[in-house]
């Protein structure tokens, strides 16, 4: 008879334990894309994927709704406020549509802060715990499918790639909390459409410009 508990080993995806699941899977997503995040690149709430995985990167901003250090530009993904235009070749976005409720508006600003043929690398749960909070709520989760209609319907897009992740091992691994290093190696290849954990994309903006577009440094 299987083992049963209404409590998961961590409440905190994962993190008090080590790398969460989610988490491998959006960095083996992002070592893949490495050849993209060059150039003038904005991350969102921090510099670490720059970092780690950038490559000829000429400059760095990390945007954030609230002003902490390290933010270089304090905007608004949803009202589009003091978000910059067409200034980026690529914006790296993880994990934070889904806590955005207007969706549409967020990712069509997101494009926006491109260049044109610039890319936006942009995950979304599918299978999660909440992460709802007294600052933000949590509004979405997602399939392949829906995330890149999504997409694909935003003006100004060029193309999508999208990918997604995810087993019944790693569902219910990161549902219970689990860390990756807590979880066979070998569970992380298989991909089953069925038990999709996280959605992963690269959006590539029109490499011609929309009126009213202006191309900045």
């Amino acid at each position: 008879m299987m083992n049963y508990s209404i409590r998961p080993a961590s409440r905190q995806f994962g993190f008090d334990r080590g790398q969460p699941v989610d988490r491998y899977y959006i960095e083996q997503f992002l070592k893949e894309q490495r050849h993209v995040i060059k150039g003038n690149v904005l991350e969102i709430g921090e510099n670490r994927y720059t970092k780690e995985f950038g490559t000829d990167v000429a400059s760095l901003n990390i945007l954030d709704i609230d002003n902490y250090p390290g933010v270089t530009i304090v905007a608004n993904l949803e009202t589009g406020e003091n978000i910059p235009e067409s200034t980026y070749d690529c914006f790296i976005l993880t994990q934070v549509i889904h806590i955005l409720y207007d969706v549409k508006t967020a990712i069509r600003n997101a494009v926006r802060v491109l260049k044109p043929g610039g890319s936006l690398i942009v995950t979304v749960p599918g299978l999660s715990q909440s992460c709802r909070t007294k600052e933000y709520g949590d509004y979405w989760r997602f399939t392949s499918m829906s995330f890149e209609r999504l997409l694909s319907e935003t003006s100004s897009v060029e193309n999508v790639d999208m990918n997604s992740y995810g087993n019944l091992a790693t569902a219910q691994a990161f549902l219970d909390g689990r860390a990756a290093h807590e979880i066979p190696r070998g569970y992380f290849t298989y991909k089953d459409p069925q038990y999709e954990l996280v959605m992963a994309a690269v959006v590539t903006k029109s490499s011609q410009l929309e009126k009213g577009d202006e191309v900045h440094g």
